[in-house]
């Protein structure tokens, strides 16, 4: 049987839009915002309707009529109490995401417009490996100080569809492997997956400093930071995310940049980008024990996977722990295109949604 899957995944400044016919992908388009309208907005939740005429208007532009939807599927945002897979959006949803209580993420958003759409038409609306899923077990999620709990938060979309596709390559079911992935993108995190789960994972903020993240730093200087009086709490976490990596070391965050500053003899640059691929494959290793250093594969993926100087440094540090595989690019659409797909030929079953 055929089916017609509308993909909505919503960006800080962009909304992308795809269409799929079962594996065929029709079209995908990424529609950049104006700078000025995102402005006007008090609230991200109060873009909803000027995201939901921007998906109408791509579906229109490309004559995709929405009757011959079969789903739709948008990208699942902060929300809590989910696990990895996918999810009906109900209204115990929608109102924990127009409740305000959220992480500001415009991936919130997914879920809404996906609703809009599909609603009216009466077709199913899913989100899908939501970036809150969490599957991690109890003993993970404990930490020396008991009023705080690690959580996993990482590339979870991207990082599962990847050990999916790797474990079909082989013939081999996802569920029945152990892996190691790292998305490198402008974040990096890493994740242990056994039986299908994500069981425990290095965030971006615990692990590899990164192209735009410092990583994890010694917690006392970042103690010392935040009481020192001359930064305010924006300023610390503008270090940490967005302004730190190899943005505040090197004064980009392209590796392409970075990596012609290296091809030009900056010794430096090349130190730097050694130090981050270091980290990286420290970040793969303490998560061996988590599936008993015994892992069937380490997959490196994300946008920064393309850089193969990078990738081949990391593998020097890591192969002897099992094959590793490079599988780039972010993988969004297509990764949340066949979720919905798995789910409406029956092969996955979309879970409901209960906040606690």
């Amino acid at each position: 049987m055929d089916y017609r899957i509308l993909v909505i995944n919503p960006g800080s400044t962009s909304t992308k839009v795809a269409v799929y016919d079962n594996h065929t992908e029709l079209f995908t388009e990424n529609i950049i915002h104006d700078g000025g309208l995102l402005s006007s907005y008090n609230d991200l939740l109060d873009q909803l309707e000027m995201r939901i005429a921007t998906v109408r208007q791509v579906l229109d532009r490309h004559h995709i009529n929405s009757d011959s939807l079969s789903g739709v599927v948008g990208r699942g945002g902060m929300i809590p109490y989910l696990r990895t897979g996918g999810y009906y959006i109900n209204e115990k949803m929608k109102n924990m995401i127009n409740s305000g209580k959220l992480i500001s993420h415009a991936s919130n958003l997914g879920a809404l417009i996906a609703d809009a759409i599909a609603e009216p038409l009466d077709t199913p609306a899913i989100i899908y490996d939501a970036v809150s899923a969490d599957d991690l077990p109890e003993m993970a999620k404990i930490t020396g100080i008991p009023e705080i709990r690690r959580e996993s938060f990482c590339h979870v979309l991207n990082s599962r569809a990847m050990g999916r596709k790797y474990a079909e390559s082989l013939g081999r079911a996802y569920t029945d492997m152990r892996l190691l992935v790292a998305h490198l993108g402008g974040g990096v995190s890493i994740s242990a997956h056994l039986g299908g789960k994500i069981i425990d994972v290095v965030t971006d903020d615990g692990g590899p400093f990164s192209p735009e993240r410092a990583g994890s730093v010694p917690l006392l200087y970042i103690i010392d930071m935040c009481f020192s009086g001359r930064y305010t709490k924006k300023e610390v976490i503008k270090k940490q995310r967005g302004q730190g990596g190899l943005k505040a070391l090197l004064g980009t965050a392209d590796c392409r940049e970075i990596e012609k500053m290296i091809a030009a003899g900056d010794e430096y640059a090349k130190l730097v980008y050694q130090a981050q691929a270091y980290q990286i494959a420290k970040g793969i290793g303490n998560l061996a024990p988590a599936i008993n250093c015994q892992p069937d594969a380490i997959i490196l993926t994300g946008g920064v996977a393309y850089s193969s100087l990078l990738t081949g440094m990391i593998i020097g540090y890591v192969e002897h722990l099992a094959p590793v595989v490079v599988l780039p690019g972010e993988n969004e659409m297509s990764s949340l295109a066949m979720g919905m797909l798995r789910i409406l030929r029956g092969e996955e079953r979309a879970q409901e949604y209960v906040a606690v």
